[in-house]
């Protein structure tokens, strides 16, 4: 019995000892003393709590810490706070609860761009261009864009009651509208350009977004779809799966399409692809300095499979996978896990230091291609083979097969943008002569064909531009006549037929769109090379 007593205590000594020494060994291993670390902070904390002239919050100090550590790693591991994470949940997750609306401010009232397919607002008539201007019988004039969606969003079965005002009518309509749940599309236009081409934009990569593009290929192979445009312009990415599972329709079963590498081997992985109906179609792809991530898994992985010809402008050049973590508060951190490399080992990621990028200069001019010979060398980046053998570059995002570089807008049209100029023209335009327009075209392509932008209509909105005090530059003006009717004539399209129109009569006059539909020919050779 009295060795017992003296038992206990020693058996619990040891224990205490052994878990020292564990966690001794484990910091040695990891080579970072995360315990003094945190104890350190944890000092400073108090110190400044405690001493500092003014009252300090606890929570911001933290947040802040947070945020300063993360930027010492890379441009992508982010803190997200809860108000955010709402927000990229919703982004992501293919919907939100709300009235169902795109808008914008004009003139500091509340304009419908769009009612959203298939939501409460479209199916109470709300119409392209009308103008909220109550909220629950509280003006909203002058709330802001971030104000807007406190008020018009709501949990489904609740109800709001909005004010119009529409056209030339001098009388408020007033809508009830019981809030739903309303579909985000990533796949945001998809039409037939031609008898034979389709054309398909996808703005980024959410949860639904294979199933969008699926659904919209589908339709179009219905109306005869034998060659297809991918637009990835300006897609910032987002879910990894999403891209590899689109990727997977054009590239044959067995291929790989991506592989990521980590320091951790839980994070090694390889996505092989699982083939798809579309393994054969003529393919051209369109990306641009705002196509990233999940945007050049695609677009890297047909190029390194010679699948298809991509067109446009070199790609951003994020190659970095990032995972999410919640904390204990409802924020989140988005932490690098690993990175990505396409098939032929590429990996895209363009040169950083902590949380900045370093200045890179590709090498491309108007005209450059790697398709016919390599015509193209940037010797500031490393090479790689395509399965055909030909040359492409890593270390700084997707290098087009074929550059063709958008012409630069002046100061004067920046000016008309930066004041929604256009839209508030247009929807002006549209007000009063909305019934002669649906009578005279029955679908955007035809609106696309035989509509003009009127000598007297771009008179009027150079008045409406001198009303705002945008200075006249007759030679800016001219140099963009063509960015300013087009403008106009996809606003008025959009309000009509929505993105589909307006997509349609912008792609009417896009240099790089005109070039990819004269590659089919070459798009079809160069498949040949798999």
């Amino acid at each position: 019995m009295q060795k017992r007593k003296y038992l206990v205590p020693i058996f619990l000594m040891l224990i205490s000892i052994g878990v020292l020494v564990g966690m001794k060994v484990n910091t040695a291993a990891s080579g970072d003393d995360v315990f003094d670390n945190v104890k350190k902070f944890n000092e400073a904390l108090t110190l400044v709590q405690k001493n500092y002239v003014d009252d300090v919050s606890a929570d911001k100090l933290t947040e802040a810490a947070i945020k300063g550590m993360l930027a010492e790693l890379d441009p992508h591991s982010t803190y997200i706070t809860q108000e955010q994470l709402k927000r990229i949940n919703e982004d992501f997750s293919g919907s939100f609860e709300g009235i169902g609306v795109e808008f914008d401010i004009v003139n500091d009232t509340i304009t419908i761009i769009t009612p959203i397919s298939g939501g409460p607002s479209e199916a109470l008539g709300i119409q392209a261009g009308d103008k909220i201007v109550k909220i629950d019988g509280v003006s909203s004039i002058g709330m802001t864009r971030e104000e807007v969606p406190k008020k018009l969003r709501g949990a489904k079965g609740t109800k709001v009651t909005v004010s119009i005002a529409r056209g030339n009518s001098k009388d408020l309509i007033d809508f009830e509208i019981t809030r739903d749940k309303i579909p985000l599309y990533s796949v945001d236009a998809s039409f037939m350009i031609n008898n034979e081409v389709g054309y398909a934009r996808v703005t980024r990569f959410s949860a639904t977004t294979y199933d969008e593009f699926s659904k919209a290929l589908a339709e179009m192979k219905k109306s005869g779809m034998k060659k297809l445009v991918l637009d990835l312009r300006n897609n910032p990415g987002g879910y990894l799966d999403q891209a590899f599972k689109m990727a997977s329709m054009f590239i044959e079963r067995g291929k790989k399409i991506v592989y990521t590498k980590s320091r951790i081997p839980a994070y090694n992985d390889e996505y092989i692809s699982e083939g798809g109906e579309y393994t054969n179609i003529p393919l051209v792809v369109l990306v641009n300095d705002g196509s990233a991530s999940a945007s050049e898994i695609v677009s890297g992985a047909i190029q390194d499979w010679d699948r298809g010809i991509v067109v446009g402008e070199n790609t951003f050049g994020k190659g970095l996978v990032q995972r999410q973590y919640d904390l204990s508060d409802g924020s989140a951190m988005r932490v690098t896990t690993s990175r990505y490399y396409t098939p032929s080992g590429r990996l895209i990621q363009k040169p950083y230091e902590g949380g900045e990028y370093k200045k890179m200069l590709v090498n491309q001019e108007e005209g450059d291609n790697l398709y016919h010979n390599n015509d193209t060398k940037d010797t500031s980046r490393p090479e790689f083979k395509t399965m055909g053998g030909r040359t492409v570059y890593g270390g700084g995002g997707v290098t087009p097969d074929f550059i063709v570089k958008l012409d630069t807008l002046t100061e004067y049209s920046v000016q008309l943008r930066r004041l929604n100029l256009f839209l508030e023209y247009a929807n002006s335009y549209f007000d009063a002569n909305r019934e002669n327009i649906r009578s005279s075209y029955s679908d955007y392509i035809k609106f696309r064909d035989n509509f003009q932008v009127s000598n007297p209509m771009l008179e009027d909105f150079k008045n409406l531009a001198a009303s705002k005090n945008v200075q006249f530059n007759e030679e800016q003006w001219n140099r963009d006549a063509d960015f300013i009717s087009m403008s106009i004539k996809s606003i008025l399209a959009r309000d009509l037929w929505g993105n589909n129109g307006a997509m349609a009569v912008f792609l009417a006059t896009d240099k790089q769109m005109e070039k990819a539909l004269q590659l089919f020919p070459e798009a079809e050779k160069l498949a040949q090379l798999r």
